[in-house]
């Protein structure tokens, strides 16, 4: 049985066991069931939060400072979610994985993207988020002298999805616009001061706490491939080949570079040495490859020959394809074992940057492009043009061949400072990994990036703080974001854990206890942020539409208008339908205009 017809299956237990127990007045009244929804209300913590607003002023200045990044964030999120539909319209993307139904659907373990060994983390992080976030609402109502009937949370089954704090209507409705605004601002604020702080904990001491292990991290193992046949699975680590130590992926990489036997031995972290024959597996292959389509070569297959000479590795390809830009690979299908072949120029698979050299000379922006000669010097991959360009000068004309649907092309190329670099001649393409856009591995497995995911934990990347941000609120779906990735990034699970090791102070809690602790932080951060993002979007019920009516209130009394409410109620009608329509394309633009 699936797993989302097990869950389906519990939440419907679950709901007419808790329907049954309501009607029969088993419980408290301060529960409320409609189905598989719990609402549970209190009246405690209104005394605390009575006590701790206090300072006042204090709390109202910074509440104004919530009230401005509320603002921004949703001017932001306004503009972001227009442009994006206008985008979708005029060029309807392909439906992909993030809209598919089960990823709509926020529970681990049916969503693909949260998994549900980190269930818990999630669940603690989503509950801090939701009582933060109404607990700021509660706070405010208090200093502005706004009477709270109630507070609650809300259940779906046993997972949390809302809280709320009911003001007394009529308290409110003495309060001026001002107090309200920064009461519907509050909620936002700390969402962010948690995401802020901790972030700030994973980056500090639990982030420094964990290293990558040494050996190279098998994320993945092809189908098919000799490291499958000898049992090498997800999770394993490669700590040794032919008896010399390897220290990370790229140091395999190294190794397996200058492997000329037919078999070698590779030892793994548990123990076992196992003996794989080497061989050039396609690991992935970009659709824009001249190699790729129906009768070409797909991920998982491997390549054999290149004009007829037997390749294992890639340094093989690169060796016969040296005298010759357009060859014929040999290849045996994944799928059907059959030795196929298929023709066309191997070099660096590229797109000419609209306002780079290349460009500039001739060459076309709006289709792929196969570089495979600079100055008479060949080019089979991006190392490769590279090390040519290391050896040319700004201001230099190059001769660039080229490779377009087939037709070899030569283009005089006068080759410009890098933008990062002065002194680094610049070509302005923008390249694809491998020979041209075909990735392959000598063992049938694909590293997992164990020291790229940590460094952007520990906000070690060498990015400014927003970039940063970014990365981290793509993490659980990063290889669909940007597919060079190859992987996604939920925490600290099954099937990563084994690559990273605890050092430091921390190591007394243990590997379970610290990777805990790093995964309730992540988890914790990544849904008060996205939380406050949510809540910013100008549409009611959420914090932004409350926040948009009384901004737009404040707009409109001092115009010279007659109909100030109806005005004011047509503007914020007509924001909250935009972003309901918005909401609509992202999530469903695919599948309407595709």
């Amino acid at each position: 049985m699936s797993t989302l017809l097990w869950v389906l299956t519990g939440i419907l237990v679950y709901s007419v066991g808790a329907v049954a127990l309501d009607r029969r007045g088993l419980l408290p009244s301060s529960f409320n069931i409609t189905g598989p929804l719990l609402t549970i209300h209190t009246k405690r913590g209104r005394e605390f939060l009575t006590r701790l607003s206090k300072p006042k002023r204090a709390w109202r200045a910074l509440a104004n400072v919530g009230v401005g990044i509320a603002l921004v964030t949703m001017i932001g999120t306004f503009v972001l979610l227009i442009v994006q539909s206008i985008s979708i319209l005029n060029s309807p993307p392909t439906e992909t994985v993030l809209q598919s139904p089960r990823n709509a659907l926020v529970i681990p373990g049916v969503n693909e993207f949260l998994p549900l060994s980190v269930a818990p983390e999630i669940i603690i992080g989503l509950l801090v988020g939701l009582v933060v976030h109404e607990g700021g609402h509660g706070l405010l109502c208090r200093v502005e002298d706004i009477n709270i009937t109630s507070m609650g949370v809300v259940l779906f089954a046993l997972i949390p999805i809302g809280a709320f704090v009911q003001p007394d209507e009529e308290s409110s409705r003495e309060a001026n616009r001002g107090a309200q605004t920064r009461m519907f601002a509050a909620g936002v604020l700390n969402n962010l001061i948690v995401t802020a702080l901790v972030f700030a904990l994973l980056f500090g001491p639990v982030g420094s706490a964990i290293a990558v292990a040494p050996g190279a991290g098998v994320g993945n193992v092809l189908p098919g491939s000799t490291a499958e046949s000898a049992d090498i699975q997800q999770g394993d680590r490669i700590v040794a080949v032919d008896g010399e130590t390897v220290d990370s992926s790229e140091h395999l990489e190294a190794i397996l570079a200058d492997v000329e036997s037919e078999t070698v031995s590779v030892e793994l972290d548990d123990g076992r040495t196992v003996t794989i024959e080497p061989a050039a597996y396609v690991s992935g292959i970009s659709p824009n490859s001249p190699f790729a389509g129906e009768d070409g070569i797909s991920d998982f297959d491997t390549i054999t020959a290149v004009d007829g000479t037997a390749v294992t590795t890639e340094r093989d390809i690169k060796h016969a394809a040296a005298n010759d830009s357009v060859v014929e690979l040999s290849f045996t299908d994944n799928e059907t074992g059959e030795e196929q072949t298929t023709e066309g120029p191997l070099g660096v698979l590229s797109t000419a940057a609209g306002d780079g050299p290349l460009a500039t000379a001739g060459a076309p922006t709006n289709e792929p492009l196969v570089l495979t000669e600079i100055d008479g010097e060949r080019l089979v991959d991006f190392d490769d043009m590279t090390a040519v360009l290391d050896d040319r000068e700004p201001g230099e004309t190059v001769e660039v061949v080229t490779y377009e649907d087939g037709d070899e092309t030569t283009y005089s190329v006068e080759l410009e400072a890098h933008p990062n670099e002065d002194d680094r001649a610049f070509l302005g393409i923008e390249g694809s990994l491998g020979m041209s856009g075909i990735e392959t591995t000598s063992f049938g497995i694909m590293s997992y990036p164990a020291e790229n995911f940590l460094s952007i934990l520990t906000g070690a990347s060498g990015d400014n703080l927003a970039a940063t941000l970014l990365l981290l609120i793509i993490l659980p779906f990063a290889s669909i974001i940007d597919p060079d990735m190859g992987f996604n990034f939920a925490g600290f699970v099954e099937a990563n854990a084994g690559f990273y090791e605890v050092v430091g102070p921390l190591a007394g809690l243990g590997e379970g206890g610290v990777f805990l602790l790093a995964n309730i932080l992540f988890w914790t951060g990544w849904i008060n942020f996205n939380l406050a993002l949510f809540n910013c979007i100008p549409a009611f019920p959420l914090d932004g539409g409350h926040i948009l009516r009384s901004a737009t209130e404040s707009v409109v009394s001092r115009l010279p208008v007659e109909s100030k409410p109806q005005l004011t109620r047509a503007i914020t009608t007509s924001v909250g339908l935009l972003m309901l329509v918005s909401l609509i394309l992202m999530i469903f633009g695919p599948q309407l205009l595709g």
